[in-house]
């Protein structure tokens, strides 16, 4: 799908980061864009942003509350874009939706655990089965689901857990792959790429708390402390004599560090993705790292979890992530 103007595309997340610059560059291209996420005012500055540009007439951009966790959720969503799009189809469905969280089987409870997996994975599955048959009356469609290098490398470091994260990224990388026999047998016109990015400056290390509780504002209230102090502690850290404000100064370097010291920015790895959509890859490594690491654990998959193993890539390309 070379020509992205006229289309209709549907992207998860859009309220920040990746799923932001998405459809700030679809748009730019001439795309209807739905977007949809858990926040209205990180949308509305999102759509702002977009009606900066100059726009194509007609061109309509929306933006839909839902949470992609939840089936009913989506599929009003689905149906809100029909709708507003006043459409019966629509051509690209970004997957991009995610948060982090529930990291440690022993440190963090099942609610926290399952909230993070049934985004990063349950958003993928909820949209693809809600949205696939408005995909399959048009004439061509290309589904993109976010995984990342934990999709293939569980790991931010030795020390640091990363299970329900890097477990539903796993999935999504597995389901994509498997989607490209059941589209060719059941649906030739719609391709499917699975994106693999490494460290992207993004605010989702921020946005992880806030969802996972449902707080949009930039105060951490009780509970958020309380989690961020459980992550501390399942990489063996004794957090008992640390106060509330320094956990919470802790969390926003944390998110600042994450956003600034990036190696690929959210714009340049929506570039990456579009490109790799246009040239019908469905594998799309986002970041020089991501491209790294691929080929280090490829080339030594049994000590892709050594600590020596995560130094010298750490090393290599910079991440001051894990330390």
């Amino acid at each position: 799908m070379k020509d992205l103007a006229g289309r209709i595309a549907v992207v998860t997340g859009g309220g920040t980061g990746m799923g932001r610059e998405l459809v700030r560059q679809l748009v730019a291209e001439g795309c209807n864009v739905s977007m949809c996420d858990v926040s209205a005012r990180n949308m509305a500055e999102t759509k702002r942003l977009c009606e900066t540009q100059r726009l194509p007439q007609g061109l309509r951009i929306t933006t839909h509350l839902a949470d992609v966790s939840n089936a009913a959720d989506v599929e009003r969503f689905r149906d809100e874009v029909a709708a507003q799009q006043e459409t019966s189809v629509i051509h690209l469905l970004f997957n991009n939706a995610g948060i982090g969280g529930g990291g440690s089987m022993f440190a963090h409870g099942r609610e926290e655990w399952e909230r993070t997996f049934n985004i990063c994975w349950g958003g993928v599955y909820n949209n693809a089965r809600a949205f696939l048959p408005m995909m399959l009356k048009a004439d061509k469609g290309h589904i993109v689901n976010t995984s990342s290098i934990n999709g293939f490398w569980a790991s931010v470091g030795p020390q640091i857990p990363h299970t329900a994260y890097c477990a539903a990224k796993f999935a999504v990388k597995g389901f994509t792959e498997a989607l490209i026999a059941d589209l060719r047998i059941n649906a030739p016109h719609i391709k499917c790429s699975v994106v693999m990015p490494g460290h992207i400056g993004t605010s989702i290390a921020s946005n992880s708390y806030k969802v996972q509780v449902g707080n949009d504002t930039d105060e951490l209230n009780a509970t958020q402390i309380a989690q961020a102090r459980a992550r501390l502690a399942s990489t063996g850290r004794d957090v008992s004599g640390v106060s509330d404000d320094e956990i919470r100064k802790m969390v926003e370097d944390r998110a600042r560090r994450f956003l600034e010291e990036a190696p690929t920015t959210a714009a340049q790895a929506a570039t990456i993705i579009l490109e790799g959509v246009k040239a019908d890859k469905w594998r799309i490594l986002v970041g020089d790292d991501a491209h790294k690491i691929d080929e280090r654990v490829r080339r030594e998959p049994e000590k892709a979890y050594d600590i020596d193993f995560f130094e010298s890539f750490a090393a290599e390309v910079g991440w001051r992530l894990g330390r």
